[in-house]
């Protein structure tokens, strides 16, 4: 069987290995302060997912490499994912919480051999253009995860939501075997630390690497942070947590596939990465002055648009004017560094919502979305087209 007619199964074991890690991400942080935590415990809770995943991102490609496998990857991480989700489900404390979330973020490392797998089973004209079609895999799983999650819980208990990541990551990780691995050319160097400085020094990576920190220190301290804290609130059950997961993704999922499509060719990479950040300053601005669960989805909806426009261009400018050979080597530097926001956001807000309230905590991530759209201007090159890629802003 041909590598292209195994591209079904390949986006199955994606869909799983993403749903293993995010059955619960809409639950997290009311689950951690249910156990008595503070909301500082909660954002480091959240954010050690990003933290170890910066860890380990850029050795795990360039193990990858040396070794020339990348199958044997892709199953690790379903494996580790599904292990971080029983862990999760079998444990009841914030410190086996945080153990086990920081787990995942080890799973989630394994997302660049995933990439870089799938990128080889299409020629380098095509491989780009195929990166949008994996995230949108991405998106559905992580969509019907979080809602799948909420559901489950809301009727069974907190616990279900992670019994339910690790069964799907129990599946995922027998599919995993028939995934086909496809050998690297015999000519390719893969990711060597000579390249990686090179890539760390390069201007326009740099640059959009910086603006996906604060994306991800927007997107980990709202959508997978503390919207659902607030709205529990005001009164929020754990099905209606899903609600609030699927409006604020599926809106996500739409702009990355055709809100930055449009959008960019008519208004250039610049203005509407800046837009994008813009339109999450304004909706989460307005949260702590929201009273009512409806107009809470309506925030987030918008809010969810806005963070779709701007990451998948930032992800396709991180690799557009990178020689083939080391496209992986810039993905693997930009998603490492985007990490820290991942760790960073969550961990913040948390503090800062012990300190004067949530809602304090809220308005400074919106200050960071107004600074982030002001860096825009100097940032991100100015050319009038986006990216050919349709990068999914789902955050991995």
């Amino acid at each position: 069987m041909g590598s292209r007619n195994r591209l079904p199964l390949y986006y199955v074991v994606t869909m799983l290995y993403w749903f293993t890690m995010y059955t619960y991400v809409p639950l997290l942080s009311p689950y951690v302060r249910h156990l008595g935590s503070s909301l500082a415990m909660a954002g480091v809770v959240i954010g050690s997912y990003g933290f170890t995943q910066m860890l380990v991102r850029i050795p795990l490609g360039i193990w990858s490499d040396r070794v020339r496998k990348r199958k044997p990857f892709v199953i690790a991480g379903v494996a580790v994912a599904t292990a971080s989700s029983l862990g999760l489900a079998l444990t009841h404390t914030p410190g086996g919480a945080l153990l086990f979330r920081g787990l995942a973020g080890v799973a989630a490392g394994s997302w660049v051999v995933f990439t870089v797998l799938y990128a080889s089973y299409h020629d380098n004209r095509s491989a780009p253009r195929a990166m949008g079609v994996i995230s949108f895999y991405t998106s559905i799983g992580q969509m019907v995860a979080s809602v799948l999650g909420g559901l489950v819980a809301n009727q069974f208990g907190w616990h279900a939501a992670f019994w339910a990541g690790a069964a799907g990551g129990i599946i995922g990780f027998f599919l995993a075997f028939w995934i086909r691995e496809k050998e690297p050319e015999p000519d390719a160097t893969g990711i060597q630390f000579s390249d990686l400085a090179r890539v760390g020094r390069d201007r326009i990576v740099l640059g959009v690497s910086t603006l996906a920190i604060l994306a991800q220190f927007v997107t980990f301290s709202t959508l997978f942070g503390f919207t659902p804290q607030a709205a529990t609130h005001l009164g929020a059950t754990k099905a209606d947590l899903s609600v609030l997961s699927l409006v604020s993704t599926l809106p996500n999922a739409i702009a990355s596939i055709y809100g930055v499509r449009v959008m960019s060719s008519r208004f250039g990479n610049r203005i509407t990465v800046a837009i994008g950040f813009l339109t999450s300053m304004t909706f989460t601005a307005a949260i702590p002055f929201i009273h009512n669960l409806g107009w809470l989805y309506v925030t987030q909806m918008f809010n969810g648009f806005g963070q779709g426009i701007a990451m998948p261009i930032l992800m396709g400018l991180s690799i557009a004017h990178v020689a083939p050979k080391q496209r992986a080597t810039a993905m693997g530097f930009f998603q490492a560094i985007y990490s820290l926001g991942m760790f960073g956001g969550p961990a913040i807000c948390g503090i800062i919502g012990d300190a004067v309230g949530l809602g304090g905590g809220f308005l400074v991530v919106s200050c960071i979305s107004l600074a982030a759209a002001i860096l825009a201007a100097w940032l991100v090159p100015g050319g009038h087209r986006g990216p050919r890629t349709k990068m999914d802003a789902a955050s991995v």
